[in-house]
């Protein structure tokens, strides 16, 4: 299946009682990307995903049970390689949770690895837009969602937040409308969703 047909996949599902009908699309949307690249890079969802093997398959089996033979041949404790930065930003994110529940501590997982991608990060979840991350955020990360109250970018709202933690100075200018670079961090994030991307190349080589 190619990813928006996995993403249609997930959906199709019927009750969900451990999340409602926005976190399942976000959580379909991101796995359909993630499994996606992870045929093209030849590498496990896993890796992709952020999430270990365990973790991922008990995931899907309870918000998508009828889904959960796509990841049958996954091996058992295969856990995702993290970098330094992106052990600080899970530290940052699963500190920052509303309630600290399993979904957002998944929710955390996901989002840390999916930084590591080079678009902005609505695009790398699979999401539609940049307000679909902003209700994500304000759902189940509240105290990070109104810390950024001045709507930077979110990546770079992340690492300004672990740099500040750690003692760093990442910016000399006094306050960011005085900055040079105001529009590195806050400046447009629109763009085409990844999902529709991949569904338009797809397409394109049938």
């Amino acid at each position: 299946m190619e990813a928006a047909e996995v993403y249609d996949f997930l959906m199709e599902g019927g009750e969900r009682p451990l999340c409602n009908a926005f976190d399942a699309h976000v959580l379909a949307s991101v796995l359909a990307l993630a499994i996606a690249e992870s045929r093209k890079e030849e590498v496990s969802v896993v890796e992709t995903l952020g999430l270990d093997s365990d973790n991922l398959k008990d995931l899907v089996v309870a918000l998508f049970p009828h889904a959960a033979a796509i990841f049958d041949g996954l091996p058992a404790d295969v856990v995702p390689a993290r970098s330094e930065d992106e052990a600080c930003l899970l530290d940052l994110l699963m500190s920052g949770t509303t309630e600290d529940s399993s979904l957002e501590m998944r929710f955390a997982e996901i989002i840390a690895r999916r930084c590591q991608r080079p678009n902005h990060l609505w695009q790398d979840l699979g999401l539609r837009n940049r307000r679909e991350l902003g209700w994500l955020m304000e759902r189940h990360f509240e105290m990070l969602s109104e810390a950024n109250s001045q709507d930077m970018k979110w990546k770079k709202f992340f690492y300004r937040m672990i740099c500040r933690d750690t003692g760093y100075q990442i910016c000399t200018a006094p306050t960011c409308n005085e900055c040079d670079d105001f529009e590195t961090c806050f400046g447009d994030e629109s763009g085409e969703s990844l999902l529709a991307r991949v569904k338009r190349d797809a397409e394109k080589a049938s």
